[in-house]
């Protein structure tokens, strides 16, 4: 993104200030939000304001470690142990939201396109292929225990930016099968969710053993889960044929022994 002064951060997540109220005309360049302090070790970029629910002195240790400017603790959580302490002597700035992490994220995104957060985007205002929103999930194969959960946040996302109900449901429905794919017959998956005036766009991009036949995987009843999974109540052979009812449109392509990507259309 570009860069930001700390305190339209502030303003647009209506945060406090709680140490480092000096620097807020620092200017940062990039926002990164995670609970998972060896993911910000590890690609969180310098000059960057760290959002986290974590309101531990780790969480600032660590996101001083890697060079951020600043923290702001989600949920209206207050630092703990030395982390005050700990800001102060290393200049860093520390803030406070009632924000959960997608409400910030969303505010954040809003504050960049110049949008106001609770108002309705209207396809008028904007050019057809803009993206008004756009978000990066992850998801592992054979992680049962969190299945489901990528659909359930871009559900909420898209809920909590306007999107109607109908359309909501069909995205969620479409990518919570595409998620099980994943989870049952593939290695991980990046999923990309964009959001433009005309069209909620998700794209699911696997790394796993691939589809050998695209053609057959497409018919209702088509299955090659195992029998634990169906154990489970997963694997009718109805993922793709399910999202092709449910999208407006469906692009499959795969690759035997590479993985899989499906591209999700649905039109506002």
């Amino acid at each position: 993104m570009a860069t930001v002064r700390i305190a339209k951060v502030k303003e647009a997540l209506e945060a406090s200030v709680i140490e480092g109220s000096g620097w807020l005309d620092t200017e940062v360049e990039h926002i990164y939000a995670s609970d998972l302090m060896s993911d910000v070790l590890a690609f969180g970029k310098p000059n960057s304001i760290l959002l986290t629910g974590l309101a531990s002195q780790q969480a600032i240790i660590s996101a001083h470690m890697a060079e951020f400017i600043g923290v702001v603790l989600l949920r209206g959580k207050k630092s703990k142990d030395g982390s005050l302490a700990f800001a102060r002597d290393h200049h860093l700035v520390l803030m406070s939201t009632e924000l959960d992490m997608f409400d910030a994220c969303i505010r954040l995104d809003a504050e960049k396109r110049g949008i106001k957060p609770d108002s309705d985007v209207s396809p008028v205002t904007h050019a057809a292929d803009e993206i008004l929103l756009s978000s990066d999930f992850h998801i592992e194969g054979s992680d049962f225990a969190r299945a489901g959960m990528v659909s359930t946040e871009i559900k909420s996302v898209l809920k909590k930016i306007g999107i109607d109900p109908k359309i909501v449901r069909r995205v969620a429905i479409s990518t919570y099968e595409g998620e099980m794919n994943v989870v049952m017959h593939a290695i991980r998956a990046k999923v990309q969710l964009s959001v433009t005036p005309r069209a909620v766009e998700v794209v699911i991009n696997d790394e796993g053993k691939g589809i050998p036949d695209i053609n057959q995987a497409m018919q209702e009843g088509f299955s090659t889960s195992t029998e634990e999974q169906r154990a489970m109540g997963f694997g009718a052979g109805m993922g793709l044929p399910n999202i092709k009812r449910n999208a407006d449109d469906l692009k499959v392509s795969s690759m035997v022994g590479k993985g899989t990507i499906l591209v999700m259309r649905f039109v506002i």
